[in-house]
């Protein structure tokens, strides 16, 4: 996820443990304890993404896609960090520091914030289609989860409507309140949120801005809004795993002969019907690569319908088969050749342990998840005839190891 989701995600966690504990004596210890916890819990639910700095180590893109979401995103090393993080603040804090040592409370709180925001981060990171690999070093398997999108504007709402009322002072609720309306208005115009989906956000912000006038307490507010991110999560889980269906059975009955290896899904913001995707077949010989984009219910809404800024570009029915699966282009390559090119190119062998949709030509290898992406694809590393080792490979799986066969057990 991005880091304003995190964040807001981890405020609203730290703020919720704060309100569930018991509170301290004095006034101003209550005050250092609330500070603590929300700046704990809203770190935590960021630092894993430090291993940025590690990007460097290998040449790009390879740095990135190597070291972004790499050692800091395993359940192993999520001690050191969490340790590295309370040893910061236990030495930059004096009035955290002697708070700590007196009450009880606050101990317990911040272990559990601490605790909270650093799982909340790589839960979070699994839920959409980049990946995580969070047992390693026992497995280096990747893990999708294909449900949510990198931005998610419902947890915005859910969480910052009542982080925004908690805010002591009027004025500075009436901001934060107003702002984010205006940001969902900014993302809708540019096509990235339908304008359903708009209004959806904005009459659940108004709800739940509601109870708090009406003196529905912060902390079941919060209890609320946590309760609404997992119903959509739910949501969501159910919607991937039909548009899953959906894409390969229309594949199937394009061809019957091709086996469909995994099918990558991308979440529209705040949209259960509306999905991208990925997919990947082979015979054993060829395989072939596809994207496209899908309504789960096109008699309601037609998948030309969805957001335009993350639709596939010019897109067509795939003939005969399921309703509202468009697919806007194709790639095919040799299996053979792959193996080939991966078992001899040292570049491309580190780069195949990220790739889940490897689209490989004679000098360039992009995977098309991101084919589409505002940025551009950010996967692509064009291949040298005499290639320079890359160092520091981390021991990642790889996606496509059922693709690659031996190549894929290379050292």
């Amino acid at each position: 996820m991005d880091n304003i989701t995190h964040s807001v995600v981890g405020l609203g966690v730290g703020e919720l443990v704060q309100r569930s504990l018991p509170p301290e004596a004095d006034p101003a210890r209550q005050t250092t304890r609330h500070r603590l916890l929300l700046t704990a819990c809203a770190v935590a639910s960021n630092f894993p993404d430090l291993d940025l700095v590690f990007t460097r180590l290998a040449p790009a893109p390879l740095g990135y896609l190597l070291h972004h979401r790499g050692h800091t995103h395993t359940l192993l090393y999520l001690l050191p960090q969490a340790l590295l993080l309370l040893a910061l603040l236990w030495a930059l804090w004096p009035n955290a520091r002697a708070l700590l040592r007196e009450s009880r409370h606050a101990r317990r709180g911040l272990g559990i914030a601490l605790a909270a925001g650093f799982l909340l981060h790589l839960g979070m990171d699994f839920m959409n289609n980049y990946g995580v690999h969070p047992f390693y070093p026992f497995s280096g398997t990747w893990y999708f989860g294909d449900l949510v999108y990198i931005i998610e504007p419902v947890f915005w709402v859910a969480f910052g409507v009542p982080l925004a009322m908690a805010v002591p002072s009027r004025k500075g609720r009436l901001v934060l309140l107003a702002v984010l309306p205006v940001v969902l208005l900014y993302v809708t115009m540019h096509g990235f949120l339908s304008w359903a989906s708009f209004a959806a956000l904005c009459v659940l912000g108004a709800a739940v801005a509601a109870l708090r006038f009406m003196h529905m307490q912060s902390r079941r507010a919060l209890l609320l809004a946590l309760g609404v991110v997992l119903a959509f999560v739910g949501v969501q889980a159910s919607a991937s795993y039909k548009a899953r269906q959906a894409v390969t059975a229309a594949l199937v009955l394009q061809d019957p002969q091709a086996r469909v290896l995994d099918v990558a899904l991308t979440a529209f913001p705040s949209q259960p019907l509306c999905w991208s995707f990925t997919s990947i077949e082979s015979d054993g010989t060829q395989y072939l690569l596809r994207r496209g984009h899908l309504s789960l219910a096109p008699a309601l809404l037609s998948p030309r319908a969805c957001p335009a800024a993350l639709s596939a570009g010019v897109a067509q029915e795939v003939a005969g088969t399921v309703p509202g699966v468009l697919v806007s282009g194709s790639w095919r390559g040799s299996v053979a050749a792959l193996r080939e090119r991966a078992a001899s190119d040292c570049q491309l062998q580190a780069w195949l342990r990220f790739a889940r949709m490897p689209a490989v030509d004679a000098d360039q290898a992009s995977d098309m998840r991101f084919s589409t992406t505002p940025r551009g694809n950010f996967t692509t590393l064009m291949l040298a005839p005499t290639p320079d080792c890359p160092f520091n490979v981390p021991q990642w799986g790889m996606p496509r190891a059922d693709l690659l066969g031996r190549a894929a057990a290379l050292p």
